[in-house]
């Protein structure tokens, strides 16, 4: 009777434990589109979609489809599929990589087989976002769509308009989801395109794995780092953006891990303290009991061990009792003088009877010293469960206090800004009501400040000498033109300076002259390798060979040119005569001429007679 109320009470404490908390279910389907048909294959759609699955599944989801290269048939059994195991989910979430076209405003998923000849076909052999929004309709908790579908689409160039006005768009359109605790997040902002990168995976996958599988982290501050992460890597030329809303409540992908202050208790330790209660009672009633409720695991074994001893218990001691009966029965054939044989059978019966004996003791034995093993392997092994659960916990403990930290300091960064903000509107608004009065300041003063500012927002080229002039008055009526004011160009105004100084950066477009090329903020000259030349429009053009012309004589001209050269004065020329005298020979100066037959007088050592003289008139 005692066993047996045991026995209830062991059932009584293990129902008491057998309930347990409905996890929340949920679903993800992911399709990667690479191997086109009739365009060139995409790299990265195939690795992306391994990745994300990947993270799915590290993520703990009940149900995670990957689908690779889907045609048009396969994309929509796929759908229908995953529609209905989304009826059944909490959680819905679908993963798209590859090709996508917006037609008229509306977005479009192409499978692979798609040819898209003209705009028409694009109903026909492609699927509107709209059908993957249905069939994560029924999900009830979260409903999320990840577009990486907004590249550079080779399908709008070949397309064949049945309608001239129908617009075919860069990227995707936006979308408004009309669900409830529905997000669509895009690769790139509407009308723009995504990058693939230079590595296997794209960026905005690679950013997606990195950020959503955070524990607690709500899903619209994860996809603010994916976009964050996006923008470094690409050089801010691709932006993510997400539509949709969700509730106030944080929506984290994977729900953070509770923070306990004290020991976390042993999954194990409903089991191991039923067990202990059945190695109290040590009866095979209770070891019965605990195998029926567990029938299998580590305890399982170390129970079935137990039961083996008490077996082994009950087989000694049964040995033992026909072996004292079998003496007695001897002791009582000798007591009454029984005949040989009857002794001598008595003898071999008690005889047989000790043996059994003897192997039931060593069997019990060595039953025992196998129960004994396990149970030190029990102590050893709940030793390092301990221990393995006390770094789990101090690890876990270690995360809760990076996400407090960060959570911290991203409220005080948001409190800041709002003091911030707070702090500019009142200032703001005491400007607003504070009269406002001119700084006394000469106008030369004013003048210089309104050409300094002018010359930084790029409208003037000239130097700020305080002297409004026309080039002045041109820069300020440029200034109007591009930032949509009307001041006075006449004048160098207050209000002119205080609009000038609103624009952070360049207003006036950067117009260089011929042969010169803008580059930031500054005029570079255009160098062009040899053979070629600047053209009328500022490209590099090779220079062509010019053939030679003949030309016919203009007489006329040639003839007054002879004319006019012939009516000149000529001018004093040598006339190629030599004078000799005392002093030796030399050439007649320019102008002058030889008169000869002159008498001429004797010279030491020379001989006389006529001679030669220089006249010059």
């Amino acid at each position: 009777m005692g066993a047996f109320r045991i026995f209830l009470f062991l059932l009584t404490v293990l129902c008491l434990g057998c309930g347990s908390a409905r996890a929340e279910k949920r679903v993800a389907l992911v399709i990667g589109n690479s191997a086109y048909k009739s365009v060139p294959r995409l790299t990265n759609p195939v690795n992306d979609a391994s990745l994300v699955g990947g993270m799915f599944r590290k993520a703990g989801f009940d149900t995670v489809d990957v689908k690779l290269d889907l045609s048009v048939v396969d994309m929509r059994k796929a759908l229908r599929e995953f529609g209905s195991k989304a009826r059944e989910a909490e959680v819905a979430v679908i993963y798209y990589a590859g090709h996508g076209i917006e037609l008229d405003g509306n977005n479009y998923l192409i499978p692979t087989d798609a040819a898209l000849e003209t705009d028409t076909d694009v109903f026909d052999e492609a699927f509107p976002l709209d059908r993957l929004l249905f069939a994560i309709e029924p999900a009830k908790q979260l409903r999320l769509v990840i577009l990486d579908a907004c590249r550079d689409n080779p399908f709008a160039k070949t397309m064949k308009r049945t309608v001239a006005a129908r617009a075919i768009g860069r990227g995707l359109a936006k979308v408004e989801p009309t669900s409830p605790n529905t997000m669509i997040a895009f690769a790139a902002k509407a009308g723009s395109t995504a990058s693939d990168g230079d590595s296997k995976n794209s960026p905005f996958a690679a950013a997606l794995v990195e950020r959503l599988p955070t524990p607690g982290l709500d899903l619209r501050k994860a996809f603010g780092f994916v976009r964050d992460d996006v923008l470094k890597s690409t050089g801010y030329k691709q932006e993510p953006y997400v539509y949709g809303s969700l509730g106030g409540d944080d929506m984290p992908l994977i729900a953070a891990k509770p923070v306990v202050a004290g020991p976390q208790a042993n999954p194990d330790s409903e089991i191991r303290r039923d067990y202990e209660l059945a190695l109290q009672l040590g009866t095979r009633d209770g070891w019965t009991a605990f195998l029926n409720r567990f029938p299998s695991g580590f305890y399982t074994d170390l129970a079935k061990g137990q039961l083996n001893k008490i077996a082994a218990e009950e087989t000694r001691a049964t040995t033992a009792d026909k072996a004292r009966q079998a003496e007695e029965e001897k002791a009582r054939l000798a007591a009454e003088r029984a005949n040989k044989a009857e002794q001598e059978k008595a003898a071999a019966a008690a005889k047989v009877a000790e043996e059994k004996r003897l192997a039931a003791e060593k069997a019990k034995q060595i039953e025992e010293a196998k129960a004994a093993a396990a149970e030190q392997r029990r102590k050893d092994a709940e030793a390092a469960v301990a221990k393995a659960l006390a770094e789990k916990q101090a690890a876990e403990k270690v995360l809760a206090e990076k996400l407090a930290n960060d959570k911290a300091a991203a409220e005080t960064a948001a409190k800041l800004a709002a003091e911030k903000q707070a702090s500019a509107s009142a200032e703001q608004k005491v400007a607003a009501i504070a009269p406002s009065s001119p700084p006394t300041m000469s106008p030369q003063e004013t003048t210089k400040l309104v050409q300094s500012e002018l010359r930084r927002v790029g409208c003037l080229s000239a130097s700020a000498d305080g002297d409004w002039n026309a080039p002045s008055q041109r820069s300020l009526t440029l200034f109007n033109k591009y930032a949509g004011t009307k001041f006075d160009a006449k004048l160098a105004s207050f209000d002119a300076l205080d609009a000038i100084k609103a624009k952070p950066g360049r207003v006036c477009p950067l117009v260089c002259d011929h042969g010169f090329k803008a580059d930031g903020d500054a005029c570079v000259k255009i160098t062009c390798r040899a053979g070629y030349r600047v053209n009328d429009d500022n490209e590099c053009e090779k220079v062509q060979d010019k053939k030679p012309v003949a030309k016919r004589d203009d007489a006329p001209a040639r003839d007054t040119e002879r004319k006019k050269t012939d009516a000149a004065p000529s001018k004093p020329q040598s006339s190629g005569q030599i004078v000799c005298g005392q002093a030796g020979c030399r050439p007649v100066r320019p102008g002058c001429r030889l008169e000869g037959n002159s008498p001429a007088l004797f010279a030491k050592g020379n001989m006389g007679g006529y001679t030669n003289v220089e006249v010059c008139n």
